[in-house]
C-alpha cells in the first residue's frame, strides 16, 4: 500500500527550512538545493510542494506571519482572569514587536521579507494584509478598553493602533541593529503608552 504523504506538514518544514536560511544567511542563500538540505528531503520533494521558488518564499512569509499573529492572539486567549487593557495592549505590542530571545530568528525573517517587498508584488500583498490584520487587532483591544473605561473616548482607536503598529516595527528595527536592548526596547514602549493614556485623559 503506497505510503501516505503529509504534504501540508512537509510544506511547513520546508518553509521552516528557508526561515532557518534567511536568518542564518539572508534571502541570498534560498535556493531550493540548500532548501532541501536544511528540510532533510529531496530536491524534487522541494519541487512537488512548490512550484517556483516564489510560491516556497510566499508559503514561508505566510506561515511566520501565522506565527505572528497567533502569538498575540495566545496572549489575548490565555487570559484567564480579568485583565486591564492596558496591561493587555502592552503584553500584546511587545508580542508583536518580536523583542525577546526566543523571537529573533523570527524578526530577522520578518525583516528580510519587508527589505524584499518592494521587488515582489506578491509578497508585499501579504504584508500588506498580515499588517492591516495587527491593526484590526491593536484598534479591537484600544476599543475594548474604551468600553471597560480603562482608556479614554477621546482615543481614536484607527489612529492610534497606526502609530503603535509602527512604533512596535520600529523597535524590531533598532533591536537588531543594536540600538535598543530588548529590555530598553520594551522600556520605550510602556512609555509611550503611559504618555499616550496621559495625555488623552487630560483631553477628556
Amino acid at each position: 500500500m503506497p505510503r501516505q504523504v503529509d504534504y501540508e506538514g512537509r510544506r511547513r518544514r520546508i518553509a521552516d527550512a528557508v526561515c532557518a536560511l534567511i536568518a542564518h544567511s539572508g534571502m541570498e542563500a534560498v535556493s531550493l538545493r540548500d532548501v532541501a538540505t536544511q528540510a532533510g528531503v529531496s530536491m524534487g520533494a522541494v519541487q512537488r510542494c512548490f512550484r517556483t521558488k516564489e510560491d516556497m518564499l510566499l508559503f514561508a512569509l505566510e506561515h511566520i506571519a501565522q506565527h505572528v499573529s497567533d502569538r498575540a492572539n495566545q496572549r489575548i486567549a490565555a487570559t484567564s482572569t480579568p485583565q486591564a487593557a492596558s496591561t493587555l495592549l502592552s503584553h500584546t505590542l511587545a508580542e508583536l514587536a518580536l523583542l525577546d530571545e526566543t523571537s529573533k530568528t523570527q524578526a530577522h525573517v520578518w525583516l528580510a521579507f519587508v527589505a524584499h517587498a518592494p521587488a515582489s508584488e506578491k509578497l508585499a500583498a501579504v504584508l500588506h494584509d498580515t499588517y492591516a490584520k495587527l491593526h484590526d487587532l491593536i484598534a479591537w483591544i484600544i476599543r475594548y478598553g474604551q468600553d471597560t473605561q480603562d482608556f479614554p473616548r477621546t482615543l481614536d482607536p484607527d489612529r492610534e493602533a497606526h502609530m503603535l503598529l509602527a512604533l512596535a516595527d520600529g523597535l524590531t528595527v533598532h533591536v537588531l541593529a543594536g540600538h535598543h536592548s530588548p529590555a530598553t526596547a520594551l522600556t520605550t514602549l510602556q512609555r509611550h503608552l503611559d504618555h499616550l493614556l496621559e495625555d488623552a485623559s487630560r483631553r477628556c
